[in-house]
């Protein structure tokens, strides 16, 4: 779910882009989404396209092929809503970040790339797929992954009470390398819990997200 974007005021105010540098009038502006920290698309700026962006909180390119401004979904509706804008080292490329209303491509997807606009939790989204591999093939390739699910949830959700009751000793001890030792198995059995449940941690995330509105 999008955070709510009402009245939302963008946190800087950029005063020294060099709109003159490339002798277009025009700055390269990349799109970012705020929350999932993907790149939606790349677009450019002139100075007027900048200022209207400010003032009304929608995300304004200078179209090049129609010669003129173009709020992105003026006529689709699949607005960007500006939260951020960050300029780079050489004053020359902007950074915007946006909560986007519907998909940003006007071919239908998420993303120019044609990718799918979702969160990306590092290590931990590459351990949901490990997870999610050695359960469907479990048949094939014995792990303890695979053992433990074979057992069913009460015994996932018994392992993930023991984890918790041992890392709350932990926590309590001096020892840094057993709390973190028993934290990560701890992270390991919720994330195992989460898919026996039918879950993802963008389950979770959608979760928080809904509690901050």
């Amino acid at each position: 779910m999008e955070p709510s974007t009402k009245n939302h005021q963008p946190k800087t105010i950029i005063m020294n882009i060099d709109f003159n540098k490339n002798n277009d009038g025009l700055v390269p502006a990349i799109i970012q989404d705020a929350t999932t920290k993907n790149v939606l698309m790349l677009g450019y700026m002139n100075e007027e396209a900048y200022q209207k962006t400010i003032d009304s909180k929608l995300v304004t390119f200078f179209s090049r092929t129609k010669n003129r401004l173009w709020t992105k979904g003026e006529e689709s509706g699949n607005v960007l809503n500006l939260v951020d804008i960050k300029l780079d080292c050489d004053k020359d490329t902007l950074l915007i970040q946006v909560h986007p209303k519907g998909p940003t491509c006007h071919k239908g997807s998420d993303t120019c790339w044609n990718e799918e606009n979702t969160s990306n939790f590092g290590f931990f989204s590459t351990l949901e797929d490990v997870i999610k591999e050695r359960v469907a093939n479990k048949e094939t390739k014995k792990s303890y992954v695979a053992s433990l699910f074979d057992k069913g949830i009460n015994k996932i959700a018994q392992k993930v009470g023991e984890e918790a009751v041992e890392t709350v000793i932990e926590a309590m001890d001096s020892n840094d390398d057993l709390f973190l030792y028993e934290s990560a198995d701890l992270l390991f059995h919720y994330l195992m819990l989460l898919q026996a449940k039918g879950f993802t941690l963008k389950d979770i995330e959608a979760e928080l997200i809904k509690r901050q509105k």
